[in-house]
């Protein structure tokens, strides 16, 4: 098996590395990543549906989709991510324990009494500290695992705080669970890099196991993805399903409540009421954004090309254009 240890902490480069791994090469990897804060959510999710839209948006935080099912997470470089792609390994598919044991041997030499859960967590003491995910393609498997060592808990639970009521999606959506950090756990004080550096150890030890550098051709392709695909908000944001969303907004100039239909993502029905000013009537400017592209570019875009003024006295378009996700 070769072992991969990415130095680079883009998520959108991380999660196009394993694309590129599992679709085009055929040996076994195992890859060591680490991301900066970002959110990471499950292929079959709405990503709206599951994001604190305003604080991702107000701190800067980058959104990507993942190729397998399952909860989005919030990872920062308090985590550390693991992958496994092997070649004919369908046997192996549902079965997380087997891929969790080099995880587990590192933290019991750590005396962490880390054990696998019934379904696809790494638990101690009842919380969770490593959620796990897989995907088939063409008969290789990706297993990765997500480790929480030292996260910012705090973050993880704002960017991930969505009202229930805000969006009705038929997207899989996340069930919350109590995590704990690993380092809260341990008997001794250890950072993040020295704990990846006893799974990397750990990994090569195996016979077998090489360390792979990646080569200026598997850059570029990587590079290609990241640029087509793992950057774009058609992949991150992306559902394709019809759903319904709902938000309050407080202006200065009074307070907004908008309703909406997005089908194949796009404003089917609008509707915003509120006790706001406007010389026009509201019912235009609704009218005037159905069939609009629902991704933030294109929304404010459409709503610069209105005599916005006149519909919402005192409230700017880019101001509005948040009321919207």
């Amino acid at each position: 098996m070769l072992v991969v240890d990415l130095k680079t902490i883009d998520p959108y480069v991380n999660l196009a590395t394993e694309e590129y791994l599992l679709y085009h090469r055929k040996e076994d990897f195992f890859m060591l990543w680490q991301n900066e804060p970002c959110i990471v959510v499950g292929r079959n999710q709405n990503t709206l549906a599951e994001i604190n839209h305003d604080y991702v948006t107000d701190h800067a935080i980058p959104v990507v989709r993942r190729l397998t099912g399952g909860g989005a997470v919030f990872h920062d470089l308090g985590n550390l991510n693991y992958t496994f792609i092997e070649a004919d390994a369908k046997d192996k598919f549902g079965n997380y324990a087997v891929f969790s044991t080099p995880v587990i041997e590192v933290l019991h030499a750590l005396n962490v009494p880390a054990t696998v859960s019934g379904r696809n967590d790494l638990l101690v003491d009842g919380k969770k500290i490593c959620g796990n995910a897989q995907t088939m393609f063409h008969g290789r498997m990706m297993h990765h695992g997500c480790i929480l060592f030292s996260g910012n808990i705090d973050h993880l639970t704002a960017a991930l705080k969505v009202n229930p009521l805000k969006i009705q999606s038929k997207g899989i959506q996340s069930v919350r669970s109590r995590v704990t950090n690993i380092a809260e756990h341990l008997p001794r004080p250890l950072q993040v890099e020295e704990f990846r550096r006893l799974l990397l150890e750990r990994m090569l030890s195996q016979e077998g196991n090489a360390l792979y550098e990646l080569t200026p051709e598997d850059r570029e392709a990587i590079d290609k993805l990241y640029k087509e695909k793992y950057s774009t908000y058609e992949w991150n944001f992306g559902f394709k399903k019809d759903y319904s969303f709902y938000k309050d907004t407080l202006f200065s100039a009074g307070l907004v409540t908008v309703s909406m239909n997005i089908q194949e993502d796009q404003i089917a029905a609008l509707s915003v009421k509120g006790d706001f000013f406007g010389m026009a009537d509201v019912a235009e400017f609704e009218s005037a954004m159905i069939g609009t592209a629902y991704e933030p570019t294109a929304v404010l875009h459409r709503l610069q090309t209105l005599d916005f003024s006149s519909y919402f006295a005192g409230i700017s378009p880019e101001e509005f254009c948040k009321a919207l996700f």
